[in-house]
């Protein structure tokens, strides 16, 4: 197809090179899979409306079916100069007849397919990629689980501060990273409504039944205003700010991981499997994939900010730099969040405490100062007095070349005698129970747990829909081409 029946001149090679690129045969199968799969819906719907008659009908399916089959692959080589959705629809008349391919578009426009391709893409990355943070989650909660009771000390501004446990630590990234998976799906029941319908900016005069094509593509509604299905993808944004949140988080836990494996701390191991040599210094054991987690999150916020930047001032209305220019950072930048997802599974399950090493640093670390002050305060001390005495006590450990607490003299005439009371590190951790306290680890680890299940019974719904709607449009399909003996194909796409 040259020409629209108006225009009469096309764009020249280098324009459309910089405009449609020059898509190779798996590119060509990536665009053309979903609007092929959004054509037999459409098909399916006009043929029920009686706006296509059957034995067109039929032909129709029976040459998308082949073409699917065959991966496109007779597409391969054609020229495109308006891109590939008119050629393969000039394919269309080409192959069976303007009386036939014709009809394909009935009811429709490029700028309602377009915002449904999107919105059955971003369908798909969203669900892949809530699917694996749940499976970090649950990784993360089984360690935390697991670790309980493996005391070290929680740093602020890169020094000791208090005793806490590794499992409760670990703990504090699920509990951030439940909100991410809260975000990740509300934006993906946003996706419930079908864009199919809305034409070109204002729906349609022709009585088709677009609750019907939602229907059979896994969607639980029809568009409910045409401007905003075709002008709208602020859901696109909301997806890339909640998987750049998640990358943050874990870009967080990265970095502490990788710090507390140095020499120098020394509270994490990872198995060889997870570190790297170097090339020139053989002692080296490099938490290389720590650094891949951490950068990642940068393709998310950079594509926020790009498709955010193409959207802002647009007309609200369909656009080139809403439907394509903000859309196209996306997927890149969700991928780059799934791969530091399935990183962080392996090395949050192959991370080891040094059990040995955490509990001598956390005792070494004065780190039980604010417990010792606060049961003074139980005892009836002012806090601020009693930070001082403690205060006091550790300066003259550490200028005797002390390590730790040993004694806590008292004023003469303080409550509770002369001598205070120095507790255990694990009696430490498990004492505080208010808060949301390392006490509270085991609780705030069942809270969790619970949630986990609720988003994973919400995805398992997603998912239900759309193999369902695969499964109605195949059956819609397969009746469709048996009534005029033309299923010949289908199993060849099977």
């Amino acid at each position: 197809m040259s020409s629209t029946g108006r225009l009469t001149r096309i764009l020249g090679p280098r324009t459309r090179r910089v405009v449609y690129g020059e898509p190779d045969p798996g590119a060509i199968r990536g665009e053309l899979e979903p609007i092929s799969t959004i054509d037999m819906a459409h098909v399916v719907m006009l043929t029920e409306c009686g706006l296509l008659p059957a034995d067109t009908a039929a032909a129709l399916l029976e040459r998308i079916t082949r073409l699917r089959a065959e991966g496109f692959g007779s597409l391969h080589g054609l020229p495109a100069p308006r891109g590939l959705y008119l050629m393969y629809e000039g394919h269309l008349v080409a192959e069976l007849g303007a009386d036939v391919g014709g009809k394909l578009h009935t009811g429709r426009s490029r700028n309602d397919i377009k915002a449904t391709v999107t919105a059955m893409r971003l369908r798909a990355e969203l669900t892949d990629l809530l699917g694996e943070v749940l499976r970090l989650q649950a990784v993360l909660l089984s360690r935390a689980r697991a670790h309980r009771d493996v005391v070290m000390p929680i740093y602020t501004h890169f020094q000791p501060a208090m005793p806490v446990s590794y499992g409760y630590y670990l703990c504090g990234i699920a509990t951030a990273l439940d909100r991410d998976l809260t975000a990740l799906r509300q934006t993906l029941d946003e996706l419930d409504r079908c864009p199919l319908g809305a034409g070109a900016v204002s729906g349609t005069d022709l009585p088709i039944e677009p609750a019907r094509t939602a229907v059979l593509l896994g969607f639980a509604g029809p568009p409910l205003h045409a401007i905003d299905a075709v002008a709208a993808r602020d859901t696109l944004l909301r997806a890339l700010a909640a998987a750049s949140s998640a990358g943050v988080t874990l870009s967080r836990l990265a970095t502490d991981l990788q710090l507390w494996s140095t020499q120098e701390f020394g509270l994490i191991e990872f198995p060889e499997r997870l570190v790297g040599g170097s090339s020139a210094m053989p002692q080296k054991r490099n938490a290389f994939l720590l650094e891949h987690v951490k950068a990642k999150a940068g393709a998310a916020i950079g594509a926020w900010t790009a498709a955010a930047s193409a959207m802002k001032s647009a007309p609200f209305t369909n656009s080139i730099e809403v439907g394509t220019e903000a859309v196209a950072p996306a997927w890149p930048a969700l991928a780059a969040v799934r791969d530091s997802v399935l990183l962080a599974q392996v090395l949050v399950s192959g991370a080891r405490p040094m059990v040995e090493r955490m509990e001598r640093r956390t005792a070494e670390s004065f780190v039980t100062a604010t417990v010792i002050a606060n049961r003074l305060v139980a005892q009836g001390v002012p806090f601020r007095t009693a930070h001082h005495i403690v205060g006091a006590a550790v300066r003259e450990a550490i200028e005797s070349g002390a390590t730790e607490l040993t004694k806590i003299d008292l004023p003469d005439g303080a409550p509770g005698g002369t001598a205070a009371e120095l507790p255990s590190l694990r009696d430490v951790v498990e004492a505080h129970d208010r808060g949301g306290g390392p006490g509270e680890c085991d609780a705030a680890v069942g809270v969790l747990r619970e949630r986990l299940t609720a988003h994973g019974r919400r995805l398992a719904v997603h998912r239900g829909r759309t193999r369902d709607a695969r499964r109605r449009l195949d059956l819609a399909v397969d009746a469709l081409l048996a009534g005029h003996g033309s299923a010949a194909g289908r199993e060849g796409e099977r």
